[in-house]
């Protein structure tokens, strides 16, 4: 293909330089032709303004003559029609004298003022030719006499004449110029075809050279196409529109058994039978007669060693170049492997499918036992407390400060257990819920979580800082129970600060998520102890100084979870707390983001 565009395009050279050889001299030869006219026309053009310039001299003195004898006393008609010829011959001569100049603006003001001139003595002899009429022949002899003093013309009559000389020494030195020029041309043009005719020979011989290379070149590259065709270790044939063999590799042969020096056998008979399928022939006719490509046929062929093979068949259609009847390309793959390894795959996804199963259930277990045993232990807690209030009742006065610390103990105890029991009933219904996915405004759900847990702590001072937060596609609700328990979490640990510095901001992971953080001035923690953090009842600080279940982070973590993201902690005992959690980011998200206000 780029042997032929090389020579297209070299032949594209040839007519190109050609056209160069034949063409160039007939426009050089053409244009001197012209050259040569436009100079005789030149010529004749000055010529014949001049000529033109003297006629109107002429018929203006000529007319004066006239009118002169007939002062004189000579009034014939021949006179009198002399003497009015001026005023009709001048009038028809200096529009023509005007057209002749209109290449020259300076001839054309030196013809207008001929005209200026020309009238003047024309009305001047018409004024002496009325006077005449009159009998005052000093008068008109006066007005003639006027004419030739006001209005003088001989001088513009040779200042047109003179200027028209210069005009045409200047076009024939311009023609004499594009004369020797045009000889110039001509002589490149000559030596041009010269040298074009040198390139045109020496390219010829580089050509037969560089063509004889190139089919040297093209019988390696098809050698080294058939080696590599050979080498190749998985089976490729190359088959006629009769599905008769014309060329296959070493792997087809080796795998189907045929001889390598048998060159032409039908299809239906290579390898014992293994190409009998009626579907697949007829499969591979369609791809010759109506050119479909045949991907990915999957079939067992038992080849002559006997074994039953999985195998990948694919084949689509070639078109030779020196023949209109097509080929067809067939490929075979021999996938016996990987279809053990797909099937020893899908038995282990169906014995994950069946422990998935099985920690589907015991989790549903567990989270119905927890959710029971919530509760069944309701009755006998509202027991506990109930009958520590009557006891209390029932003793009145006689109970002293023992008992009575007694009975405070067991309320107390009880309603902290009541207490542990909602937030069990909590967490666990979070993890049964179904997600109602929505686009939620994260700093929307900050602002509102932070005046609920500032209203929380009317007396404290406490220095938000919220930066802008992205949306995010969750499930409302439970991202507001996040953002409560995080805040409320920052408020409550920042309890012993003069002014309580909480920060809450995101930015974008390597991934792409949104990692949200809340940073506080608070208490801390060791990170020793970070493990426990998000378990359930879990504390780091004892309830008499921070109160609290120690469960909240554990829904935080549950939440996170069941949004596809992940919460983490860093902090230092007195020095405040990092919390951190990520959520997906979607094109939703991550389209709309709003400053806070």
């Amino acid at each position: 293909m780029k042997l032929n565009g090389i020579v297209r395009w070299r032949t594209a050279g040839l007519l190109l330089a050609m056209m160069i050889i034949v063409g160039l001299p007939y426009i050089v030869t053409l244009s001197g032709q012209r050259d040569t006219v436009r100079a005789n026309a030149w010529v004749i053009h000055s010529n014949e303004v001049k000529a033109l310039t003297y006629r109107i001299a002429y018929v203006i003195h000529d007319s004066e003559a006239a009118s002169y004898r007939l002062l004189a006393g000579d009034a014939t008609d021949a006179v009198r029609q002399r003497a009015a010829r001026a005023a009709n011959e001048a009038t028809e001569l200096l529009p023509a004298l005007h057209a002749m100049m209109r290449d020259s603006p300076e001839q054309q003001a030196l013809v207008s003022a001929l005209e200026s001139s020309v009238n003047g003595r024309i009305a001047l002899m018409t004024q002496a030719q009325a006077r005449l009429d009159k009998g005052d022949a000093a008068g008109a002899r006066q007005s003639l006499r006027d004419g030739d003093d006001l209005f003088g013309m001989n001088a513009r009559i040779s200042a047109i004449v003179a200027n028209e000389d210069n005009l045409l020494t200047e076009r024939q030195l311009i023609a004499g110029d594009q004369a020797t020029t045009g000889r110039v041309v001509l002589s490149i043009t000559a030596l041009a075809q010269l040298v074009l005719l040198m390139i045109i020979v020496i390219m010829s011989e580089r050509q037969i050279g560089q063509r004889r290379l190139a089919e040297t070149r093209e019988g390696r590259a098809v050698l080294r196409s058939q080696l590599i065709f050979q080498a190749v270790r998985e089976p490729i044939a190359l088959f006629d529109e009769s599905l008769n063999s014309l060329l296959v590799n070493n792997a087809f042969s080796e795998l189907y058994g045929m001889d390598a020096g048998q060159r032409s056998m039908p299809l239906a008979q290579i390898g014992e039978g293994a190409w009998q399928d009626s579907v697949l022939l007829q499969r591979l006719k369609d791809v010759l007669l109506r050119d479909r490509e045949l991907w990915d046929y999957d079939m067992i062929q038992r080849t002559v060693d006997g074994m039953d093979r999985h195998v990948v068949i694919n084949a689509r259609r070639l078109q030779k170049l020196d023949t209109d009847a097509p080929t067809l390309l067939l490929t075979v793959s021999d996938v016996t492997t990987r279809a053990l390894a797909e099937q020893q795959v899908n038995d282990l996804n169906r014995q994950l499918e069946g422990k998935v199963a099985q920690v589907s259930d015991v989790n549903r277990e567990l989270e119905a036992f927890s959710y029971s045993v919530s509760h069944d232990l309701r009755a006998p807690l509202r027991h506990i407390s109930g009958f520590a209030r009557k006891l209390e009742q029932h003793l009145g006065e006689r109970v002293d400060e023992k008992a009575s610390h007694y009975i405070d103990v067991i309320g107390g105890s009880a309603q902290r257990m009541a207490l542990l029991i909602d937030d069990l009933l909590v967490f666990s219904r979070l993890g049964r819920g179904a997600l109602r996915l929505q686009a939620v405004d994260m700093q929307s759900l900050v602002e509102e979580a932070s005046a609920l847990a500032e209203s929380g702590a009317p007396d404290r001072r406490i220095v938000w800082t919220i930066k802008p937060l992205p949306m995010v596609i969750g499930d409302e609700n439970m991202l507001r129970t996040v953002w409560q328990n995080l805040l409320g979490n920052a408020v409550k640990y920042t309890g012993h600060c003069d002014v309580a510095q909480i920060e809450v901001s995101a930015t974008q992971g390597r991934q792409g998520e949104y990692q949200f953080t809340v940073s506080d001035n608070g208490a801390g923690f060791d990170m020793q102890y970070a493990d426990k953090l998000f378990g359930v009842f879990q504390r780091l600080h004892r309830a008499s100084e921070f109160p609290g279940n120690g469960i909240g982070l554990a829904n935080v973590r549950r939440i996170v979870a069941r949004h596809g993201g992940r919460v983490w902690a860093e902090a230092e005992p007195g020095h405040g707390a990092h919390f951190h959690f990520s959520l997906p980011a979607t094109d939703l998200a991550g389209s709309q983001t709003r400053d806070k206000a």
